[in-house]
């Protein structure tokens, strides 16, 4: 089978709708909104869909890995943006180094693990 795929886009819920759309905005992705219950956030040709849909199970297993140029620098400026001060369970954790290049991670305000990595 040929893909002839032009995006992948992910549908994650939020615990606190509002919260978690300030938080994207915050972070940095365009927002459109779809509806009073989704909005779909865009960077570049990357997009996801957040909606107002919170099932405790889903979202604590929920996982986004992004590529990154420069994992390093994407650090720096996620730590000058003082996220976790701003919302509460935020955690960024620092760069790990793995046989295939380095990531790190930033949960966001319900829970899902964002992997922010750059492939050696």
């Amino acid at each position: 089978m040929n893909h002839s795929a032009k995006s992948l886009r992910p549908f994650i819920g939020a615990k606190n709708f509002e919260t978690s759309r300030k938080f994207y905005r915050n972070l940095g992705f365009e927002e459109v909104t779809l509806g009073e219950s989704m909005s779909v956030f865009k960077s570049g040709n990357l997009a996801f869909y957040l909606q107002n849909a919170y099932v405790k199970d889903w979202i604590d297993n929920t996982m986004i890995f992004m590529e990154v140029d420069n994992v390093n620098q994407f650090y720096n400026e996620l730590s000058a943006l003082d996220l976790p001060a701003k919302y509460e369970n935020v955690k960024l954790s620092p760069i790990r180094i793995e046989s295939w290049g380095s990531e790190c991670f930033l949960h966001d305000p319900s829970g899902i693990l964002w992997h922010f990595g750059e492939f050696s």
